[in-house]
Formats: C-alpha cells, sequence, structure tokens
C-alpha cells in the first residue's frame, strides 16, 4: 500500500483546506471540556488524509450522540449473528467433510480461506481509504453471502473449501471494516473497551449456537444451516452501512466535505489496481498459499512428501514469496505492505506476536470438537459449549480488562504480565489432561485459563499496534494485524493438519485391533461414532486421540514461549497523552 496520494478519478472527492471546520455548535458538545485549541483540532477534517477518512471524519463531526449509539447498536447485533454463525459453522464443518469422506480434512478447509482473508483485508483497507467505510462494508457483505449460498448447495468437499473462502473473506472482511469504525469513533484510552464491547456478543451466542447446530442436524439437515444466515445477514448488516452513508450525505449537504467527482476510465481502473498492487497480492497468496497447503495434503499421496506434486508446491511456493519480496523492494510502484509503519518496534513485534498466538490455537482446536464427541461421548451440543468457552471468557474478561486499560492508560502490562502467563499456564495443563483417561471437567477447567488469557491479549495487541500511528494509516494498520493472525492461524492448522496426520493413523494402527479398518476410521467421524462406547475399538480411537494432541499441544507451548519474547520487548506507551481522532466519538 503506497503513500502517494491516489491519483483515480474514481476515487477522488471534494477537498477541505486545513482551516475549514463546522463550528461546535451545530453538533452536540463533546463529553468533556476541551480547550479552545483542542475543539479546533477536533472538529477540523484532515486535508491530507484520503476520500474514505475525510468521509468518516466528516460523518463523526455532524452526527450526534444518539446517532453514534444507533451505530454502535448496530455493531453489537452485527456481531451477535457474525458469532453465532461461526459457533454453527464450527460445529457443522465435521459433518460437512465427513459427508464427503474427508473428515481429515476438517482444519485444511480453513487454511486457504484464512490466508485469502488475511491478504484481502490490505486491499480492502485500500477501498475503505479510497471509497469510504459504507462501500467496504457492502463489498464484503456480497462476498459473505456467496459464501453461505455455496455451502448450502455445495456436492463436494471442494466446492465448501471454496464457499469456505467467500464467506470467511466477508465475514472477516465485514469485521474489520467494523473494527476500523470502531478506531474511526474513539479516543485510544478507551478504544480497548469499545472494541471489547463490540465482541461482547461472543459470551452469549455459544450457548444459542449449540442448540441451533444440533436442531439442523438432526432436523432438516447441515445445508439449511447455511441457507438461513444467508437470507439473516443482510437484513443486519445493511442498516449500519446505510447510517454510514447517511452521515456522508449530511456532512456533504452541510460543506463539510465537498461532494465526490466519479469518472470511470481505463486510465482510473489501472491506477486503481496500482495502488491495490495486485500483482503483490497475487504473488504473496500464491506463495503462501503453496508452502502451506502440503503440510496438509501430503498424507493423501501415494508417496507422501516423495511425491512430484508436494515437491512442486514447495518449490514454487518459495520461488513465489521470493519474487514477491524482490518485486515488493525493486519494482512495485506502490508497496503491498507500507514497511515503515513496520519500522515501529512495538507493530511490529505485536503483530508477530498475534502470529504466534493465532498458531497456537489454531494448533490446540484442530479436532478438539471431534475429540470431545469422540472421546468423553459428549453431544454436539455440549462438545460446542465446552469448545466456545474460549470465546465466552476470553470476551467477558476482554471487557474487565479494557475497563483497566482505560484506568492504567497502559497497555503492555496486559500482555506480559497477565495474558501471556496464564495462557502459557492453560496450555501446558492441556498436555497433562486432554487424553482419553482424564475427567471432562479438567478438560474445561483448562478452557477456562486460555479463555481468560485471550480476550485481553488480543486487545492490547490490538492497542500496540494502532497507538504508534495516524488516523490516516488506521486502516492499513489493522489489515496488517488482520493479515498477521490469518497467517498465524493459516499456519497453524496446516501444522495441526501435518501433526494429525502424521501421528492419528499410526496411533490407530497401534491401538486397534488387526483388521479394523483404519482407513474409514482415519477419515470418517462417522465410523467412529459408529462403534459403541467401551468396545476395544472405540476405547483404541480415544487413545489415538489423546497421542495426537499431545504432540500438538506441546507445539503450541513453544509457539507462546516465542509470543511471551516478543511482549516483552513493546514500547510501554501511555494512552491518555495521545489524540488520534476527530469529531463526536467515544
Amino acid at each position: 500500500m503506497g503513500q502517494r496520494e491516489p491519483s483515480v478519478d474514481l476515487a477522488r472527492a471534494g477537498t477541505v483546506t486545513g482551516t475549514e471546520a463546522i463550528a461546535p455548535s451545530t453538533h452536540e458538545k463533546p463529553h468533556m471540556e476541551l480547550s479552545e485549541t483542542e475543539k479546533d483540532q477536533q472538529y477540523t477534517i484532515s486535508s491530507d488524509a484520503q476520500t474514505g477518512v475525510r468521509n468518516i471524519e466528516a460523518a463523526a463531526v455532524v452526527w450526534s450522540k444518539w446517532h453514534l449509539v444507533a451505530a454502535y447498536a448496530c455493531i453489537w447485533l452485527i456481531y451477535f449473528v457474525s458469532s453465532t454463525q461461526e459457533v454453527v459453522i464450527q460445529s457443522l464443518s465435521p459433518f460437512v467433510t465427513s459427508s464427503f469422506s474427508a473428515h481429515a480434512l476438517t482444519p485444511i478447509a480453513g487454511v486457504i480461506a484464512s490466508i485469502v482473508a488475511g491478504l484481502s483485508k490490505l486491499a480492502l483497507a485500500k477501498i475503505l481509504d479510497l471509497w469510504g467505510r459504507p462501500q467496504g462494508i457492502m463489498l464484503m457483505l456480497v462476498v459473505w453471502i456467496i459464501g453461505f449460498v455455496m455451502m448450502a448447495v455445495c456436492k463436494n468437499v471442494e466446492t465448501y473449501a471454496a464457499a469456505d473462502v467467500f464467506s470467511l473473506v466477508g465475514a472477516q472482511g465485514v469485521s474489520y471494516c467494523l473494527t476500523v469504525f470502531i478506531a474511526d469513533t474513539s479516543a485510544l484510552r478507551n478504544r480497548g473497551l469499545m472494541l471489547a464491547f463490540a465482541t461482547s456478543p461472543y459470551i452469549v451466542t455459544p450457548w444459542v449456537g449449540g442448540p441451533i447446530s444440533d436442531a439442523f442436524i438432526h432436523g432438516p439437515g447441515w445445508r439449511w444451516g447455511f441457507g438461513v444466515f444467508a437470507i439473516i445477514t443482510p437484513v443486519v448488516v445493511l442498516p449500519l452501512a446505510l447510517l454510514f452513508l447517511w452521515g456522508q450525505h449530511r456532512a456533504t449537504k452541510l460543506g463539510v466535505v465537498a461532494p465526490p467527482r466519479r469518472r470511470l476510465t481505463g486510465r482510473a481502473v489501472w491506477d486503481f489496481a496500482v495502488q491495490f498492487d495486485l500483482l503483490g497480492v497475487l504473488l504473496l497468496a500464491g506463495g503462501m498459499a503453496l508452502v502451506l497447503l502440503p503440510l496438509s495434503i501430503w498424507r493423501y499421496q501415494a508417496e507422501e512428501w516423495r511425491s512430484p506434486l508436494i515437491i512442486c508446491m514447495l518449490v514454487f511456493g518459495v520461488v513465489l514469496v521470493v519474487l514477491f519480496v524482490l518485486y515488493e523492494s525493486l519494482l512495485a510502484p506502490v508497496n503491498f505492505i507500507p514497511m515503515h509503519l513496520l519500522g515501529d518496534r512495538t507493530v511490529l513485534l505485536a503483530g508477530i506476536m498475534l502470529t504466534f498466538v493465532f498458531f497456537n490455537s489454531a494448533v490446540w482446536g484442530s479436532y478438539f470438537v471431534s475429540m470431545l464427541i469422540v472421546v468423553w461421548n459428549q453431544t454436539i451440543t455440549k462438545a460446542t459449549y465446552i469448545s466456545n468457552i474460549y470465546r465466552v471468557g476470553s470476551c467477558f474478561s476482554a471487557l474487565v480488562l479494557g475497563y483497566a486499560i482505560r484506568r492504567t492508560g497502559r497497555f503492555k502490562w496486559v500482555a506480559l504480565y497477565f495474558s501471556l502467563p496464564l495462557m502459557i499456564l492453560g496450555v501446558g495443563l492441556m498436555v497433562k489432561f486432554r487424553q482419553p483417561d482424564s475427567n471432562i471437567g479438567f478438560v474445561i477447567m483448562t478452557q477456562i485459563f486460555v479463555a481468560f488469557a485471550g480476550g485481553p491479549l488480543v486487545v492490547a495487541a490490538e492497542m500496540a499496534m494502532m497507538a504508534p500511528v495516524d488516523h490516516q494509516h488506521l486502516a492499513a494498520i489493522l489489515a496488517i494485524l488482520d493479515l498477521f493472525g490469518s497467517v498465524g492461524y493459516a499456519v497453524g492448522a496446516s501444522v495441526a493438519g501435518a501433526i494429525w496426520a502424521g501421528t492419528f493413523p499410526a496411533a490407530l494402527t497401534r491401538h486397534l485391533p488387526a483388521g479394523a479398518p483404519i482407513e474409514n476410521i482415519y477419515s470418517s467421524i462417522y465410523s467412529q461414532l459408529g462403534y459403541r462406547v467401551g468396545t476395544e475399538i472405540r476405547a483404541g480411537i480415544s487413545l489415538a486421540y489423546g497421542d495426537a494432541q499431545r504432540y500438538m499441544l506441546i507445539t503450541s507451548l513453544v509457539a507462546l514461549a516465542a509470543a511471551l519474547a516478543c511482549a516483552a520487548f513493546w514500547k510501554d506507551i501511555k494512552l491518555k497523552d495521545l489524540h488520534q481522532v476527530k469529531g463526536n466519538v467515544v
């Protein structure tokens, strides 16, 4: 993402001089008394910002406190529906892949989706900055709905994997737009608390999503689970986009910003593509996909790691990544990643820390729902409840620690002295207790530990990446933040798939009696559940789950140790002293 002003006619809007402002008397007064200089700065639109940033600043100037309340209410409702569908999809996914006799591909289906979703946010950041926030939300909504429809009608695992890409890109894209909006409309000191408030629906939706998943599996089927959300999602997302558009329209009508002048030409389209750095996106996305996928699919090749397909994918993947680095360094007219933002050690190390944290959660989270159902004989509803303790606890603790960040004005201590030590304790105890001879209560205990650590850790990382930058670069830095997380999750899911493929079949061979259909058991959760609890084969399957999980959890611990080292080198920034956004903000 380049630093020069966009030259695209399609994205140009009216300019506002650095002294142009709307008088404070035309809107709600701020919640706290400000000096005249601070008021002038708060209600002056940035003259050097791009169109989307100027528009959101102008909207924040002209709307009232109640418009802001309505916007946050819409955000809360969107997260409520989004978090519910995440729980349902997580529970339905093993049954979808098992329908195509590909249970082992459960985490693999999300690898490419996670990579594409992470990379797409960098282009989406440009859309938000060049076109506007509501345009980005509506675009991602369309992609999200396409994913749901494809999931509902898929006939094979390949179509489901492609649908997962659309669904995850759309869902994460909308979530990213919401995060940018929260950053646009909240002071740094309060931002951690507002981010935690927005995701607070995760505290309650697991209790809703579990019965919904169970009802679809035992009722109309998993296809209707996706179809219903294809109908509900646009109903709850569109009101927020319309509220954004209304704010921009009112700002234009009052003369805070000039109306946009749009002209679509071939030159404009070309310049727009250059601003996106499409070649850089394709090189990096293709390279990462070709490097990560072999970790999950080598088991399905006759010659395994010696397979020509696996070797070619790895070689070409590395070549594409190297070409990406060379292209960005020497030839790209606009850089894909704003390197000057990553030059700050707090920003860079916060992103790297997030990579390790998401890697860790992807590794220990893979096959966990299946293990709960098979090893501890939990129903789908109960397994959903247990697996989503992380969501509930992390969002609740994020509210508490978000308020603590507001009171102290600092965030480093949250990651270094609370979240990461608690998460290391929780995952360490998983090594001991995530075994078939353990009581389910101990498994739940470990989930509680990592849950109370996870939410505040993500909030602290977000603050670490946002605090050192200005408003113009918030969308870009949040896109980079999500990219770090998506890459971490993709690598973690790939490593989990590789560990599973390398250990679970071998463990089945060790623990099952001679003649057992190992391949069928490996590939389908339906086959695993077909053997009654207490039988020799079911007990052997449970032992195999425990063996594979031990290796996965030790890998997670190593990643968390690296994350702790990253957080230790953050700067201890005092948020109370920083002013980043303009207008009526929280």
